[in-house]
């Protein structure tokens, strides 16, 4: 089966793309998309061709990206990867890319990972396994994928932390969602800040406008 979010701009899927593993060797053919959201989920291709809008999208991962990706770094946490990182998971049943995930390195050097090379391009294209957060950011075509689906996969997967953000309208959305034996539970928040037991650190997420009125986002971390 195949899901399409936006029917004006169809992709052509190979009649032989029919579980996880073909859909794999798709992604390392000449014919697969080179934009949209193109996954492998529960079963069925789902295919997003949709344009990421700027500020709701594009801005807030952004600005995520630039303080996990730091702190990460300065702490000598692990490492923090944007989208572009191809995710795969047999035990979840899916493949393809978050709007951001991080790996300790407590996980990089076990066996929760892998990282597979390309056939086309040479270097590391995927990571196999599970990481210890992922981060989506809601759009109005990715709720369902984002709210239900994902986060039973991403459950399914044994990952620790689903962040789940959504800033397209007042109030906010932040949410660090944590594991447990029944599913994902919300962390409880204490002043806007929410403790991520990942990355041992508190966040908060604020939300203003710039000078020419336009949204700016800061994550805080304390």
């Amino acid at each position: 089966m195949i899901t399409f979010i936006d029917e004006s701009r169809r992709v052509s899927v190979p009649g032989w793309v029919t579980d996880l593993e073909s859909f794999r060797r798709w992604t390392d053919s000449d014919d697969f998309p080179d934009e949209g959201q193109v996954w492998w989920l529960l079963g069925e291709v789902w295919i997003d061709m949709s344009k990421e809008q700027i500020f709701t999208h594009v801005q807030i991962k952004t600005e995520i990206t630039v303080v996990l990706g730091a702190l990460a770094k300065r702490e000598k946490l692990g490492r923090y990867l944007t989208d572009g990182v191809l995710l795969s998971n047999f035990a979840a049943d899916i493949s393809g890319n978050p709007d951001g995930l991080f790996l300790s390195k407590a996980t990089r050097t076990s066996d929760r990972i892998r990282l597979i090379e390309g056939k086309k391009e040479g270097g590391y294209v995927e990571l196999q396994g599970t990481p210890d957060m992922v981060l989506e950011i809601v759009s109005q075509s990715s709720e369902e994928k984002d709210e239900v689906q994902l986060r039973q996969a991403y459950f399914d997967a044994g990952i620790p932390e689903y962040w789940i953000v959504d800033v397209r309208k007042e109030p906010s959305r932040f949410d660090v969602l944590r594991r447990t034996t029944r599913g994902y539970v919300n962390t409880k928040k204490l002043g806007g800040w929410v403790k991520s037991s990942v990355f041992g650190r508190s966040f908060r997420l604020l939300v203003a406008s710039d000078e020419v009125g336009d949204p700016e986002y800061t994550l805080e971390v304390r």
